[in-house]
């Protein structure tokens, strides 16, 4: 690849005492992602240098700067974010590693919004300790939400297996039913297909959409929700033209594999969505904010604070990000080039009909 095409990537680096430093480090120790990309860490020298003592066999190797014009396309470069000494203190939740997380995330962000950088991975924080009058939201998504100006934004997990929607994210349980309704389901199904469509190059997504009660309410033995509220939602859709089913009992549809006929699942809650996400998608999964006008990714796991600073932590899930941000960013280039030139799209739906007239031949 080209240097001059690679895309920039940057990477805030979490809570400094989880493991987000550990695995950003262990994700770019292998030098042929330069071959895909140009990483940003936005850090701090003694940050970095802590966490590669702390990994004798990594061979890590980084340019620090303090001007994001002066990246080196053939280096992992580091965007010194403060300078003064932290006491790190890997696996204990306190203020100091929830502070430098903050100042590295807000300092990516800046980067993001100025077009320094072309897409940010970010690395797990805990959200009890990031709170602060510059940071009052429950996690990355509702931050990236108003930071980006954007009308609503999809919590969206990417495995290569399975994709999984939420349509409430981190809120209580005893709040997330207050959150089903028809306009909610039909806004977040919207903001799934378009993105399913330009940054997953998917052109006539399917959806499936999960009921709230048990047994998807049976019938409205166990809840009204699905009758009242879900039903509606799916039918209009459907009526626009949308690839849109439901709603299926949660349980029966992940036990007997249904997932894989669909291109993405929209489940009404976390856990719902997020439990048989992780049984399925085992260290390959990652977080996509859909609906941004930027692309951001980051692991699918949190801070890990148990095995933070033992050297064991495992990367694969924030590697998964990194190409997955790379592949986006190239597909929507795609998608916004063959949007702009009619006859370049019409010509590849000519070429895509043959080949299924070929196939169908065959």
């Amino acid at each position: 690849m080209n240097e001059l095409n690679k895309p920039i990537i940057g990477f805030s680096c979490g809570d400094i005492n989880g493991i987000g430093m550990e695995i950003i480090l262990k994700a770019l120790s292998d030098g042929r992602i330069l071959d895909f990309c140009t990483p940003v860490i936005f850090a701090s020298n003694k940050t970095v240098n802590f966490y590669r003592k702390s990994l004798p066999e990594n061979n890590f190797q980084f340019q620090s700067l303090k001007d994001l014009t002066r990246l080196n396309p053939k280096q992992v470069n580091l965007y010194n974010c403060w300078e003064e000494e932290v006491q790190i203190t890997p696996g204990l939740l306190n203020e100091i590693g929830g502070t430098y997380g903050r100042i590295s995330l807000l300092a990516a962000t800046e980067a993001l919004k100025e077009g320094s950088i072309h897409a940010l991975v970010t690395a797990p924080i805990h959200k009890s300790n990031i709170q602060h009058e510059t940071f009052s939201y429950t996690g990355h998504t509702p931050f990236l939400k108003e930071a980006f100006g954007a009308e609503d934004v999809v919590m969206l997990m990417v495995a290569e297996n399975i994709r999984v929607a939420l349509l409430s994210e981190h809120v209580p349980l005893k709040d997330a039913a207050a959150q089903v309704t028809k306009e909610t389901i039909q806004r977040k199904v919207k903001i799934l297909i378009a993105a399913l469509q330009r940054d997953f190059g998917i052109d006539k997504p399917r959806i499936a959409v999960l009921g709230l009660n048990p047994h998807a309410g049976d019938n409205g033995l166990i809840g009204m929700e699905e009758i009242d509220i879900i039903q509606p939602a799916v039918k209009d859709l459907k009526q626009h033209g949308n690839l849109v089913f439901g709603p299926f009992p949660a349980d029966a549809f992940f036990a007997r594999g249904q997932y894989a006929k669909f291109d993405a699942v929209l489940a009404m809650y976390h856990d719902q969505g997020l439990i048989p996400f992780k049984s399925l998608a085992i260290g390959e999964g990652i977080n996509y904010t859909a609906g941004l006008p930027v692309v951001r990714t980051s692991p699918d796991h949190g801070t890990a604070f148990d095995i933070a600073g033992k050297g064991i932590a495992n990367h694969d899930s924030l590697l998964e990000a990194v190409f997955e941000a790379i592949e986006i960013i190239n597909r929507r280039h795609f998608y916004d080039e063959n949007r702009s030139n009619p006859m370049r799209r019409m010509g590849h739906k000519i070429v895509a009909n043959a080949v299924d007239e070929k196939i169908e031949e065959d």
